[in-house]
């Protein structure tokens, strides 16, 4: 089997690591290691795939990850990647999104029969005595040294509190007491938590004079210079209820094409030998590719059958795609056609009544959400980009009423890819 680093360092997930040979050497044989999340959401979005995806990838090569919640690290707030302070939330809020986010992760990471473990840090955090902490954590500490952490520099410009600096003594303590009480040899994190991380394999070898490591995952930017996860619409989330999948397989399936292979490497567990087979083919085969992607990637974040259903719904509305079965083996997309279905497509009621008297388009386009405003709507109307069962609507105040009902629903789009069905109840 091929030494999980190297799986990681090819697939894209390395950026930086503190001594690339001897990381390479830890996973010769089992080992423990971690990443945190702070529950500063009451759910994850698809920028915190990375970190999840690599610990499922070491998982899978037969070592032992550490979900790590910062229940505690929450409540102070990580200045990283951030110009100014990050909203103070309260402990409800902190443990009301650390329930929702243990559940999440356990799509990707299978924590049955202790090959993983999901850990809290508020669990030890809290339960220290400030005073003794000082004495015997925050001796080990340059201030010197930490203001020159990229972290706390950038910050510096427009204000640093206290409480936000002493984030990185509570991050590099969490890495001296996984090493101490569950032997946690590494932390992953992303490329902003260098300095962090560096803290903590410091403390770790000054308190229990041991030999720690670290890693850190690239942040990703789309081929159009995006951050990843960012659209119109805003953050592009893991849980169904706010990011329908529907939605997210349309995310995935609308990426770049200059992102595709590198979007497969990092977001499907597909063979590396397979992905990279792909790396000249164009126009119709890499349509099909994005297809696949999307496919892959909903399958782990919402299961398979919501995958085939969002599958089945975008072919239903874009038209059917064959995927050629030698270009993608491994994938279990499925291979037939399927019928016309739009159940899994963005669907709102609308009662009879208001059919009865008829809508003007522009108000139904922006009722529904396919655009932000009614003058939106109107533009995108006036300019041919709004359509009505597939046929471009006329005019933004056309009058939408019964005689537009096709099987009990109207369909809606906005532009080529925006879809909307509505109910007739």
């Amino acid at each position: 089997m091929e030494n999980v680093f190297d799986t990681l360092k090819s697939r894209g997930f390395v950026e930086q690591v503190t001594d690339e040979q001897a990381v390479r050497k830890l996973f010769s044989n089992p080992v423990t290691c971690y990443t945190g999340f702070d529950p500063t959401a009451s759910t994850l979005h698809v920028g915190n795939l990375v970190p999840i995806m690599a610990l499922a990838h070491v998982q899978r090569n037969g070592h032992k990850p550490i979900v790590l919640i910062g229940g505690g690290t929450g409540l102070i707030g990580d200045p990283s990647g951030k110009t100014k302070t990050r909203e103070i939330l309260t402990e409800d809020q902190i443990e009301e999104n650390s329930i929702s986010i243990k559940k999440q992760v356990s799509q990707y990471i299978d924590f049955s029969e202790d090959k993983a473990l999901l850990l809290n840090n508020a669990d030890w955090l809290r339960k220290l005595n400030y005073i003794e902490f000082l004495r015997d954590t925050g001796c080990h500490f340059s201030v010197n040294r930490m203001l020159a952490a990229e972290s706390y520099k950038a910050r510096l410009k427009t204000g640093l509190n206290f409480i936000e600096f002493n984030y990185m003594l509570l991050q590099a303590y969490d890495f001296l007491y996984l090493n101490k009480h569950y032997h946690c040899l590494l932390q992953m994190g992303g490329n902003d938590q260098w300095g962090n991380i560096l803290a903590g394999i410091d403390l770790t070898r000054r308190v229990e004079g041991n030999e720690v490591y670290g890693m850190t995952f690239p942040l990703i930017i789309t081929a159009s210079g995006d951050k990843m996860g960012k659209t119109e619409k805003g953050a592009v989330w893991l849980d169904g209820n706010l990011t329908s999948h529907y939605d997210y397989y349309q995310f995935w399936i609308n990426a770049d094409d200059a992102d595709v292979v590198r979007f497969l490497k990092l977001f499907t567990f597909l063979p590396q030998d397979e992905i990279e087979s792909l790396e000249a083919i164009r126009g119709e085969e890499l349509n099909s590719a994005k297809i696949v992607l999307a496919f892959e990637a909903t399958k782990i974040t919402h299961g398979e059958k919501k995958a085939i259903e969002a599958w089945e719904t975008s072919a239903s509305a874009f038209g059917y795609r064959e995927i050629d079965s030698k270009l993608f083996p491994s994938s279990t997309i499925p291979r037939s056609k399927v019928v016309n279905d739009l159940s899994g497509m963005p669907t709102s009621v609308i009662d009879e009544e208001v059919l009865k008297k008829g809508i003007c388009a522009f108000e139904l386009f922006a009722n529904v959400g396919l655009c932000s405003t009614r003058s939106e709507a109107r533009r995108l109307i006036s300019q041919r980009g709004g359509y009505i069962n597939g046929e471009p609507v006329g005019k933004y105040d056309e009058i939408i009423d019964f005689k537009h009902v096709e099987n009990g629903s109207i369909v809606l789009r906005s532009g080529k890819k925006k879809y909307h069905r509505i109910k007739v109840e």
